[in-house]
């Protein structure tokens, strides 16, 4: 294991403006777009013929986002280096009939999105953001970014066994925020998305909105050695990401023998199964695309898919000081140690040998720590997109990410040095 790198605040600093403004995965999309933009990336529609030109591509679909840099003198046969992250995290969403509400309460009907942890989203500050569908087959992004619905907790006088038996939580009763007084009116809360987000009422005929905290993120600790913040997983990978691929674009071509992906999806949080997700043909049919527009044949893109290898990179569990037996008593991730190569045996996380030695190579060539999770035996294991796009691609991919406390909690926390590790070994392994 290499020494550690010096560590740059700038670059946290940045993955907070980040969170802010992507309250949903369709604004965290257009975030990372723009950003790529100004490294002189430029959208490609899927609709429309593509060519084989250098320099930097990107597709947009709902939440989902594949970029690339295709660099001089890039063949057909070309592999790629990929990495791969999500956009979406565990919240609660705005069902199609959103207004409700009972004894003088108006409150907004919500659905439990992924596996949050419920408990967390109790008595905090949300906003609503996301985007809505207009009559023209248009969207339209919304951000009301400030304090307008709040989910209540029983008072502990009413439920005098919430601290000695735990908190017990309804999905269904116990979920639904409040956002006024008064009689409920059917229409209510599109009419006044409408207005925040300068449209007709009459124009929009769907809606994917979520409530989310606006609480800023902050450091946090004696030393600020610690970021809180909400959605870094997993949107502190795809602010990562991001800033690599940003990065690599705009080094010589002389540097690129692949060509580096960024591969953001929507829905991992309940399977990748959608025309958004991991699960689905969106990378697989891009990647093929540009082996097409560059004059290839089937040939070159088998070729190119055998040396391609992705990063899959997700949050993952850093030792808990109060649940330590929870944990592997061997594996003991750590903040502030680098990211971690997520090991599963039985193939909930991707890695082999060979993918760890990919991983390996990268953090040694960007000078940068890393660690290893595995999960404890009597534990069941999470997965990722790691295994889905080995899988469905026939792609060598290597489970990695950062060590976090309070995975799917409303406010999650990690390192402040590691989001800039993480980074950095993306850039290497995207110029390897």
């Amino acid at each position: 294991m290499s020494s550690p790198i010096r560590f740059d605040r700038g670059h946290t600093d940045d993955l907070m403006a980040f969170l802010m403004a992507s309250p949903s995965p369709y604004h965290a999309v257009a975030t990372a777009a723009a950003r790529l933009e100004e490294a002189g990336f430029r959208q490609v529609e899927e609709t429309d013929a593509w060519d084989g030109s250098k320099g930097g591509k990107y597709v947009l679909r709902g939440g989902a986002i594949v970029a690339w840099y295709v660099p001089e003198g890039a063949t057909a046969h070309t592999p790629f280096r990929i990495v791969g992250a999500h956009t979406d995290s565990p919240n609660l969403r705005v069902k199609p009939l959103p207004d409700t509400g009972a004894h003088g309460w108006r409150q907004v009907a919500v659905e439990v999105y992924g596996g949050t942890l419920l408990n967390t989203w109790l008595d905090r500050d949300l906003g609503l953001a996301g985007r809505v569908s207009l009559r023209d087959g248009t969207h339209r992004l919304v951000n009301i970014d400030r304090p307008l619905l709040r989910v209540p907790q029983l008072a502990v006088h009413l439920d005098r066994s919430a601290n000695p038996d735990g908190l017990k939580l309804d999905r269904q009763k116990h979920m639904q925020p409040i956002w006024g007084l008064g009689e409920v009116r059917e229409g209510d809360l599109i009419d006044f998305v409408a207005g925040e987000a300068g449209v007709d009422a009459a124009e929009i005929t769907g809606w994917d909105l979520m409530p989310h905290p606006v609480e800023a993120p902050s450091y946090l600790g004696r030393d600020r050695e610690l970021l809180a913040g909400p959605r870094m997983d997993n949107l502190l990978s795809v602010h990562a990401g991001t800033a690599a691929l940003a990065a690599v674009a705009a080094r010589p071509d002389a540097e690129l023998s692949c060509i580096p992906v960024l591969a953001a999806f929507d829905h991992e949080e309940n399977g990748s199964q959608s025309d958004t997700g991991a699960d689905g043909p969106l990378l697989g049919t891009v990647l093929e695309r540009s082996v097409f527009a560059r004059g290839g044949s089937y040939e070159d893109r088998a070729r190119a898919f055998a040396g391609t290898v992705c990063l899959s990179s997700d949050t993952g569990h850093a030792v808990h000081p109060n649940y330590a037996e929870r944990h592997d008593p061997t594996h003991h991730p750590v903040v502030n140690g680098g990211p971690i190569l997520k090991v599963n045996v039985n193939m909930r996380y991707a890695t082999d040998g060979g993918g760890r030695a990919v991983f390996a190579a990268a953090c040694e060539k960007a000078g940068v720590p890393w660690q290893t999770f595995v999960s404890n035996n009597s534990m069941p294991c999470g997965t990722t997109i790691g295994p889905i796009t080995a899988a469905r691609h026939g792609i060598r991919t290597v489970d990695i990410g950062v060590a976090i406390l309070s995975m799917h909690s409303a406010r999650e926390l990690c390192g402040a040095d590691d989001p800039y590790l993480l980074a950095n070994s993306l850039a290497a392994f995207l110029t390897d």
